[in-house]
Protein backbone atom coordinates (compact mmCIF):
# COMPACT_ATOMS: atom_id res chain seq x y z
CA UNK A 1 0.00 0.00 0.00
CA UNK A 2 1.44 3.39 -1.03
CA UNK A 3 1.84 6.17 1.48
CA UNK A 4 0.35 9.59 0.83
CA UNK A 5 3.05 12.10 -0.03
CA UNK A 6 2.03 15.74 0.26
CA UNK A 7 4.02 17.99 -2.07
CA UNK A 8 4.49 21.76 -1.99
CA UNK A 9 2.03 24.23 -3.43
CA UNK A 10 1.93 24.62 -7.23
CA UNK A 11 0.62 27.82 -8.77
CA UNK A 12 -1.19 26.07 -11.64
CA UNK A 13 -1.82 22.37 -12.25
CA UNK A 14 -3.18 21.27 -15.63
CA UNK A 15 -4.57 17.74 -15.80
CA UNK A 16 -3.99 16.19 -19.23
CA UNK A 17 -1.30 16.71 -21.87
CA UNK A 18 -3.66 16.75 -24.82
CA UNK A 19 -4.26 19.62 -27.22
CA UNK A 20 -6.13 21.80 -24.71
CA UNK A 21 -3.73 21.16 -21.82
CA UNK A 22 -0.55 21.74 -23.82
CA UNK A 23 -1.93 24.84 -25.56
CA UNK A 24 -2.99 26.34 -22.24
CA UNK A 25 0.41 25.61 -20.69
CA UNK A 26 2.23 27.08 -23.69
CA UNK A 27 0.02 30.17 -23.65
CA UNK A 28 0.81 30.71 -19.97
CA UNK A 29 4.51 30.13 -20.65
CA UNK A 30 4.44 32.81 -23.36
CA UNK A 31 3.06 35.16 -20.69
CA UNK A 32 5.84 34.23 -18.27
CA UNK A 33 3.65 32.04 -16.04
CA UNK A 34 4.75 28.54 -15.04
CA UNK A 35 2.38 25.58 -14.91
CA UNK A 36 2.65 21.86 -14.19
CA UNK A 37 0.98 19.45 -16.64
CA UNK A 38 0.03 16.01 -15.32
CA UNK A 39 -0.17 13.21 -17.89
CA UNK A 40 -1.36 9.73 -16.91
CA UNK A 41 0.64 7.85 -19.57
CA UNK A 42 4.39 7.37 -19.45
CA UNK A 43 4.98 9.43 -22.61
CA UNK A 44 3.23 11.96 -24.81
CA UNK A 45 -0.02 10.31 -25.81
CA UNK A 46 -1.70 11.06 -29.13
CA UNK A 47 -5.31 9.99 -29.68
CA UNK A 48 -6.19 9.82 -33.37
CA UNK A 49 -3.96 10.41 -36.35
CA UNK A 50 -4.90 13.83 -37.69
CA UNK A 51 -7.67 16.39 -37.64
CA UNK A 52 -9.08 19.07 -39.91
CA UNK A 53 -7.65 22.39 -38.80
CA UNK A 54 -9.96 25.21 -39.80
CA UNK A 55 -9.39 28.96 -39.97
CA UNK A 56 -10.23 29.50 -36.29
CA UNK A 57 -7.61 26.93 -35.25
CA UNK A 58 -4.87 28.71 -37.23
CA UNK A 59 -5.74 31.92 -35.41
CA UNK A 60 -5.14 30.08 -32.12
CA UNK A 61 -1.91 28.48 -33.35
CA UNK A 62 -0.64 31.90 -34.47
CA UNK A 63 -1.49 33.28 -31.02
CA UNK A 64 0.85 30.78 -29.32
CA UNK A 65 3.52 31.18 -32.00
CA UNK A 66 3.27 27.81 -33.79
CA UNK A 67 1.31 28.66 -36.93
CA UNK A 68 4.25 29.38 -39.23
CA UNK A 69 6.12 26.18 -38.36
CA UNK A 70 3.08 23.90 -38.75
CA UNK A 71 2.07 25.46 -42.07
CA UNK A 72 5.38 24.28 -43.53
CA UNK A 73 4.43 20.65 -42.88
CA UNK A 74 0.82 20.56 -44.06
CA UNK A 75 -0.89 21.19 -47.38
CA UNK A 76 -3.51 23.88 -47.65
CA UNK A 77 -6.84 22.38 -48.76
CA UNK A 78 -8.49 24.38 -51.52
CA UNK A 79 -11.96 22.89 -51.77
CA UNK A 80 -14.52 20.43 -50.42
CA UNK A 81 -15.91 17.88 -52.91
CA UNK A 82 -18.80 15.56 -52.03
CA UNK A 83 -19.71 12.43 -54.02
CA UNK A 84 -22.48 9.83 -53.72
CA UNK A 85 -21.21 6.25 -53.45
CA UNK A 86 -24.61 5.07 -54.65
CA UNK A 87 -24.61 6.90 -57.98
CA UNK A 88 -20.88 7.57 -58.19
CA UNK A 89 -21.71 11.17 -59.12
CA UNK A 90 -20.33 14.35 -57.57
CA UNK A 91 -23.05 16.16 -55.59
CA UNK A 92 -21.31 19.42 -54.67
CA UNK A 93 -18.10 21.39 -54.77
CA UNK A 94 -17.30 24.24 -52.38
CA UNK A 95 -14.20 26.39 -52.64
CA UNK A 96 -12.20 27.11 -49.50
CA UNK A 97 -10.48 30.01 -51.27
CA UNK A 98 -13.08 32.48 -50.07
CA UNK A 99 -13.21 35.17 -47.44
CA UNK A 100 -15.52 34.86 -44.51
CA UNK A 101 -17.14 37.76 -42.72
CA UNK A 102 -13.85 38.83 -41.15
CA UNK A 103 -11.27 36.21 -42.13
CA UNK A 104 -9.69 34.62 -45.17
CA UNK A 105 -10.28 30.90 -44.82
CA UNK A 106 -7.40 28.50 -44.23
CA UNK A 107 -7.96 24.75 -43.94
CA UNK A 108 -5.35 22.01 -43.54
CA UNK A 109 -5.25 18.49 -42.15
CA UNK A 110 -2.76 18.50 -39.26
CA UNK A 111 -0.95 15.44 -37.94
CA UNK A 112 -1.81 15.15 -34.25
CA UNK A 113 1.55 13.67 -33.31
CA UNK A 114 3.47 16.56 -34.84
CA UNK A 115 1.18 19.10 -33.20
CA UNK A 116 1.51 17.49 -29.75
CA UNK A 117 5.29 17.16 -30.04
CA UNK A 118 5.63 20.76 -31.22
CA UNK A 119 3.56 22.06 -28.31
CA UNK A 120 5.52 19.96 -25.81
CA UNK A 121 8.93 20.95 -27.19
CA UNK A 122 8.11 24.63 -26.71
CA UNK A 123 7.52 24.13 -22.99
CA UNK A 124 10.30 24.40 -20.38
CA UNK A 125 11.86 21.12 -19.30
CA UNK A 126 9.94 19.50 -16.46
CA UNK A 127 6.61 21.16 -17.29
CA UNK A 128 5.01 17.79 -18.16
CA UNK A 129 5.03 15.14 -15.44
CA UNK A 130 4.33 11.72 -16.94
CA UNK A 131 2.91 8.62 -15.22
CA UNK A 132 0.78 10.94 -13.08
CA UNK A 133 -2.76 9.61 -13.15
CA UNK A 134 -5.23 11.79 -11.24
CA UNK A 135 -7.80 9.73 -9.36
CA UNK A 136 -9.63 12.46 -7.43
CA UNK A 137 -9.60 16.12 -6.48
CA UNK A 138 -10.91 17.99 -3.45
CA UNK A 139 -11.04 21.44 -1.92
CA UNK A 140 -8.81 22.46 0.98
CA UNK A 141 -9.48 26.06 1.89
CA UNK A 142 -8.32 28.24 -1.00
CA UNK A 143 -6.27 25.37 -2.47
CA UNK A 144 -7.21 22.28 -4.44
CA UNK A 145 -5.79 18.88 -3.54
CA UNK A 146 -4.97 16.64 -6.51
CA UNK A 147 -4.68 12.94 -5.59
CA UNK A 148 -2.54 10.77 -7.86
CA UNK A 149 -2.70 7.00 -8.28
CA UNK A 150 0.73 6.55 -6.65
CA UNK A 151 -0.46 8.20 -3.44
CA UNK A 152 1.07 11.62 -4.13
CA UNK A 153 -1.08 14.64 -3.24
CA UNK A 154 -0.42 17.92 -5.01
CA UNK A 155 -1.67 21.23 -3.68
CA UNK A 156 -2.42 23.95 -6.19
CA UNK A 157 -3.80 27.48 -6.38
CA UNK A 158 -5.40 26.79 -9.78
CA UNK A 159 -6.68 23.49 -11.20
CA UNK A 160 -7.42 23.22 -14.93
CA UNK A 161 -9.10 20.05 -16.17
CA UNK A 162 -8.01 19.21 -19.71
CA UNK A 163 -8.36 15.49 -19.11
CA UNK A 164 -10.70 14.44 -21.90
CA UNK A 165 -14.11 12.82 -22.06
CA UNK A 166 -13.56 10.85 -18.83
CA UNK A 167 -12.44 13.95 -16.95
CA UNK A 168 -11.98 13.67 -13.19
CA UNK A 169 -12.15 17.47 -12.92
CA UNK A 170 -15.40 17.66 -14.92
CA UNK A 171 -16.87 15.07 -12.56
CA UNK A 172 -15.89 17.26 -9.59
CA UNK A 173 -17.75 20.14 -11.29
CA UNK A 174 -20.81 17.81 -11.44
CA UNK A 175 -20.83 17.27 -15.18
CA UNK A 176 -22.24 13.93 -16.27
CA UNK A 177 -20.35 11.46 -18.41
CA UNK A 178 -20.67 12.36 -22.10
CA UNK A 179 -23.55 10.65 -23.89
CA UNK A 180 -23.10 8.19 -26.74
CA UNK A 181 -24.33 9.52 -30.08
CA UNK A 182 -25.26 6.06 -31.36
CA UNK A 183 -22.67 6.31 -34.14
CA UNK A 184 -19.08 5.17 -34.44
CA UNK A 185 -16.03 6.27 -36.41
CA UNK A 186 -13.28 4.23 -38.00
CA UNK A 187 -10.21 6.38 -38.58
CA UNK A 188 -7.07 5.62 -40.49
CA UNK A 189 -3.85 7.14 -41.73
CA UNK A 190 -1.52 5.92 -44.45
CA UNK A 191 2.01 7.05 -45.29
CA UNK A 192 2.74 6.21 -48.93
CA UNK A 193 6.45 7.04 -48.41
CA UNK A 194 6.22 8.85 -51.73
CA UNK A 195 3.85 11.30 -53.39
CA UNK A 196 0.27 10.06 -53.09
CA UNK A 197 -0.85 12.12 -56.08
CA UNK A 198 -4.00 13.57 -54.51
CA UNK A 199 -5.02 17.15 -55.15
CA UNK A 200 -5.45 19.59 -52.26
CA UNK A 201 -9.07 18.65 -51.66
CA UNK A 202 -11.25 17.49 -48.78
CA UNK A 203 -13.00 14.54 -50.45
CA UNK A 204 -16.24 13.31 -48.85
CA UNK A 205 -18.32 10.30 -49.88
CA UNK A 206 -21.91 9.69 -48.81
CA UNK A 207 -23.69 6.34 -48.88
CA UNK A 208 -26.59 4.54 -47.24
CA UNK A 209 -26.26 5.67 -43.63
CA UNK A 210 -22.57 6.55 -43.69
CA UNK A 211 -20.12 9.28 -44.55
CA UNK A 212 -16.43 8.92 -45.34
CA UNK A 213 -13.72 11.51 -45.85
CA UNK A 214 -10.18 11.59 -47.25
CA UNK A 215 -7.76 14.45 -46.61
CA UNK A 216 -4.10 14.77 -47.61
CA UNK A 217 -1.90 16.04 -44.76
CA UNK A 218 1.23 16.54 -46.86
CA UNK A 219 2.72 15.05 -50.04
CA UNK A 220 2.96 11.53 -48.56
CA UNK A 221 0.30 11.13 -45.86
CA UNK A 222 -3.47 10.78 -46.26
CA UNK A 223 -5.91 10.73 -43.33
CA UNK A 224 -9.33 9.12 -43.70
CA UNK A 225 -12.46 8.46 -41.65
CA UNK A 226 -15.67 6.47 -41.92
CA UNK A 227 -18.70 7.35 -39.74
CA UNK A 228 -21.83 5.20 -39.46
CA UNK A 229 -24.45 3.80 -37.10
CA UNK A 230 -23.34 0.24 -36.33
CA UNK A 231 -25.71 -2.69 -35.98
CA UNK A 232 -25.19 -5.21 -33.17
CA UNK A 233 -23.37 -7.51 -35.60
CA UNK A 234 -21.08 -4.73 -36.83
CA UNK A 235 -20.02 -3.89 -33.27
CA UNK A 236 -18.07 -7.14 -33.30
CA UNK A 237 -15.39 -5.58 -35.53
CA UNK A 238 -14.30 -3.15 -32.76
CA UNK A 239 -11.12 -4.97 -31.80
CA UNK A 240 -10.22 -6.27 -35.24
CA UNK A 241 -8.51 -3.74 -37.57
CA UNK A 242 -8.45 -6.26 -40.43
CA UNK A 243 -12.23 -6.60 -40.28
CA UNK A 244 -12.58 -2.82 -39.99
CA UNK A 245 -10.67 -2.41 -43.26
CA UNK A 246 -12.74 -5.12 -44.94
CA UNK A 247 -15.96 -3.52 -43.67
CA UNK A 248 -15.11 -0.04 -44.99
CA UNK A 249 -14.03 -1.38 -48.38
CA UNK A 250 -17.34 -3.26 -48.60
CA UNK A 251 -19.33 -0.10 -47.94
CA UNK A 252 -17.46 2.15 -50.38
CA UNK A 253 -19.17 1.07 -53.56
CA UNK A 254 -18.81 3.49 -56.48
CA UNK A 255 -15.64 5.34 -55.51
CA UNK A 256 -12.47 5.91 -57.57
CA UNK A 257 -9.79 3.23 -57.42
CA UNK A 258 -7.32 5.67 -55.82
CA UNK A 259 -9.71 6.06 -52.86
CA UNK A 260 -9.98 2.31 -52.36
CA UNK A 261 -6.20 2.20 -52.66
CA UNK A 262 -5.89 4.47 -49.61
CA UNK A 263 -7.84 1.99 -47.46
CA UNK A 264 -6.02 -1.03 -48.87
CA UNK A 265 -2.60 0.53 -48.18
CA UNK A 266 -3.41 1.46 -44.58
CA UNK A 267 -1.44 -0.69 -42.13
CA UNK A 268 -3.51 -2.40 -39.44
CA UNK A 269 -1.85 -0.37 -36.67
CA UNK A 270 -2.97 2.74 -38.58
CA UNK A 271 -6.68 1.98 -38.05
CA UNK A 272 -8.79 2.67 -34.96
CA UNK A 273 -12.48 2.58 -34.06
CA UNK A 274 -14.28 4.64 -31.44
CA UNK A 275 -17.86 5.25 -30.41
CA UNK A 276 -18.82 8.91 -30.77
CA UNK A 277 -19.70 10.82 -27.62
CA UNK A 278 -20.92 14.34 -26.92
CA UNK A 279 -22.07 16.51 -24.03
CA UNK A 280 -25.69 17.52 -23.94
CA UNK A 281 -25.64 21.29 -24.61
CA UNK A 282 -28.06 22.02 -21.78
CA UNK A 283 -25.42 20.77 -19.34
CA UNK A 284 -23.26 23.74 -20.33
CA UNK A 285 -26.27 26.03 -20.20
CA UNK A 286 -27.03 25.20 -16.56
CA UNK A 287 -23.73 23.75 -15.29
CA UNK A 288 -20.53 25.30 -13.99
CA UNK A 289 -17.66 25.48 -16.46
CA UNK A 290 -15.68 27.06 -13.63
CA UNK A 291 -16.05 27.05 -9.88
CA UNK A 292 -13.70 29.02 -7.64
CA UNK A 293 -10.17 28.21 -8.81
CA UNK A 294 -11.17 25.23 -10.99
CA UNK A 295 -12.31 24.97 -14.63
CA UNK A 296 -12.36 22.60 -17.60
CA UNK A 297 -11.31 22.89 -21.25
CA UNK A 298 -11.10 20.77 -24.39
CA UNK A 299 -13.01 17.48 -24.42
CA UNK A 300 -13.49 17.75 -20.67
CA UNK A 301 -15.68 20.78 -21.46
CA UNK A 302 -17.24 20.20 -24.87
CA UNK A 303 -16.94 16.64 -26.24
CA UNK A 304 -18.71 16.72 -29.60
CA UNK A 305 -19.26 14.52 -32.62
CA UNK A 306 -16.68 15.05 -35.38
CA UNK A 307 -19.19 16.24 -38.00
CA UNK A 308 -17.98 19.86 -37.89
CA UNK A 309 -14.33 18.92 -37.58
CA UNK A 310 -14.11 21.39 -34.71
CA UNK A 311 -13.20 19.30 -31.64
CA UNK A 312 -9.44 19.86 -31.81
CA UNK A 313 -9.91 23.39 -33.15
CA UNK A 314 -12.10 24.34 -30.20
CA UNK A 315 -9.50 22.87 -27.82
CA UNK A 316 -6.89 25.21 -29.33
CA UNK A 317 -9.27 28.14 -28.87
CA UNK A 318 -9.85 27.12 -25.25
CA UNK A 319 -6.13 27.08 -24.56
CA UNK A 320 -5.59 30.62 -25.84
CA UNK A 321 -8.64 32.11 -24.10
CA UNK A 322 -7.90 30.31 -20.83
CA UNK A 323 -4.24 31.40 -20.81
CA UNK A 324 -5.24 34.98 -21.56
CA UNK A 325 -7.95 35.20 -18.88
CA UNK A 326 -5.82 33.48 -16.25
CA UNK A 327 -2.77 35.53 -17.20
CA UNK A 328 -4.67 38.76 -16.75
CA UNK A 329 -5.63 37.61 -13.27
CA UNK A 330 -2.23 36.36 -12.13
CA UNK A 331 -0.11 39.15 -13.56
CA UNK A 332 -1.88 41.69 -11.35
CA UNK A 333 0.58 41.36 -8.48
CA UNK A 334 -0.14 43.12 -5.18
CA UNK A 335 2.07 46.15 -4.67
CA UNK A 336 3.71 47.48 -1.55
CA UNK A 337 6.20 46.41 1.10
CA UNK A 338 6.98 42.67 1.01
CA UNK A 339 7.50 42.71 4.81
CA UNK A 340 3.86 42.09 5.69
CA UNK A 341 2.30 40.64 8.77
CA UNK A 342 0.15 37.50 8.75
CA UNK A 343 -3.12 39.38 8.31
CA UNK A 344 -1.82 41.29 5.30
CA UNK A 345 -0.47 38.11 3.70
CA UNK A 346 -3.80 36.39 4.21
CA UNK A 347 -5.52 39.36 2.60
CA UNK A 348 -3.18 39.12 -0.38
CA UNK A 349 -3.90 35.38 -0.72
CA UNK A 350 -7.61 36.09 -0.59
CA UNK A 351 -7.31 38.83 -3.21
CA UNK A 352 -5.30 36.51 -5.45
CA UNK A 353 -7.95 33.79 -5.12
CA UNK A 354 -10.68 36.28 -6.06
CA UNK A 355 -8.70 37.41 -9.12
CA UNK A 356 -8.24 33.79 -10.19
CA UNK A 357 -11.93 33.09 -9.67
CA UNK A 358 -12.84 36.18 -11.70
CA UNK A 359 -10.43 35.23 -14.49
CA UNK A 360 -11.85 31.71 -14.78
CA UNK A 361 -15.40 33.09 -14.76
CA UNK A 362 -14.42 35.36 -17.65
CA UNK A 363 -13.04 32.35 -19.53
CA UNK A 364 -16.21 30.35 -18.85
CA UNK A 365 -18.38 33.20 -20.10
CA UNK A 366 -16.36 33.49 -23.32
CA UNK A 367 -16.46 29.76 -24.05
CA UNK A 368 -19.99 28.86 -22.93
CA UNK A 369 -22.04 29.85 -25.99
CA UNK A 370 -19.28 29.01 -28.44
CA UNK A 371 -19.19 25.47 -27.00
CA UNK A 372 -22.98 25.09 -27.01
CA UNK A 373 -23.10 26.28 -30.61
CA UNK A 374 -20.45 23.83 -31.79
CA UNK A 375 -21.86 20.80 -29.93
CA UNK A 376 -25.38 21.43 -31.19
CA UNK A 377 -24.42 22.18 -34.80
CA UNK A 378 -22.13 19.12 -34.98
CA UNK A 379 -24.89 16.83 -33.71
CA UNK A 380 -27.51 18.18 -36.14
CA UNK A 381 -25.16 18.04 -39.13
CA UNK A 382 -24.19 14.48 -38.22
CA UNK A 383 -27.84 13.45 -38.08
CA UNK A 384 -28.43 14.90 -41.56
CA UNK A 385 -25.17 13.78 -43.17
CA UNK A 386 -25.22 10.19 -41.92
CA UNK A 387 -28.96 9.66 -42.26
CA UNK A 388 -29.84 6.42 -44.04
CA UNK A 389 -33.42 7.10 -45.12
CA UNK A 390 -34.10 7.48 -48.86
CA UNK A 391 -35.87 10.82 -48.49
CA UNK A 392 -33.16 12.25 -46.23
CA UNK A 393 -30.39 10.96 -48.51
CA UNK A 394 -32.05 12.51 -51.57
CA UNK A 395 -32.60 15.82 -49.80
CA UNK A 396 -28.99 15.83 -48.52
CA UNK A 397 -27.40 14.96 -51.85
CA UNK A 398 -29.54 17.17 -54.08
CA UNK A 399 -30.20 20.22 -51.93
CA UNK A 400 -28.18 20.31 -48.70
CA UNK A 401 -24.65 19.35 -49.70
CA UNK A 402 -23.51 22.86 -50.59
CA UNK A 403 -25.38 24.36 -47.62
CA UNK A 404 -23.73 21.94 -45.17
CA UNK A 405 -20.28 22.74 -46.57
CA UNK A 406 -21.09 26.41 -46.02
CA UNK A 407 -21.97 25.70 -42.39
CA UNK A 408 -18.50 24.23 -41.84
CA UNK A 409 -16.93 27.47 -43.09
CA UNK A 410 -19.34 29.61 -41.07
CA UNK A 411 -18.38 27.95 -37.79
CA UNK A 412 -14.70 28.49 -38.68
CA UNK A 413 -15.27 32.27 -38.88
CA UNK A 414 -14.13 32.79 -35.29
CA UNK A 415 -11.08 34.52 -33.86
CA UNK A 416 -10.21 33.62 -30.26
CA UNK A 417 -7.90 36.64 -30.09
CA UNK A 418 -4.30 36.98 -28.96
CA UNK A 419 -2.73 36.13 -25.62
CA UNK A 420 -2.52 39.80 -24.60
Amino acid sequence: MSLNIMEGVEDIVIVGAGIAGLTTSLGLHRLGIRSLVLESSDSLRVTGFAFTTWTNAWKALDAVGLGSFLRQHHQRLLENVTTSTISGLQTSKTSFEVKGKHLEHEIRCVKRKLLAETLAEELPSGTIRYSSKVVSVEESGSLMLVHLADGTILRTKVLLGCDGVNSVVAKWLHFKKPAFAGRSAIRGCVDFKRSHGFENKFMQFFGKGFRSGFLPCDDNIVYWFFIWTPSNQEKEIEDNPARMKEFVLGKLEKVPDEIRNVIENTELDGITLSALRYRHPWELLWGNISKGNVCVAGDALHPMTPDLGQGGCAALEDGVVLARCLGQALLKKPSGDQRKDKTERERDHHDEYKRIESGLKKYAKERKWRSINLITTAYIIGYIQDGGGKALSFFRDKMLARFLAGVLLKRAEFDCGKLV
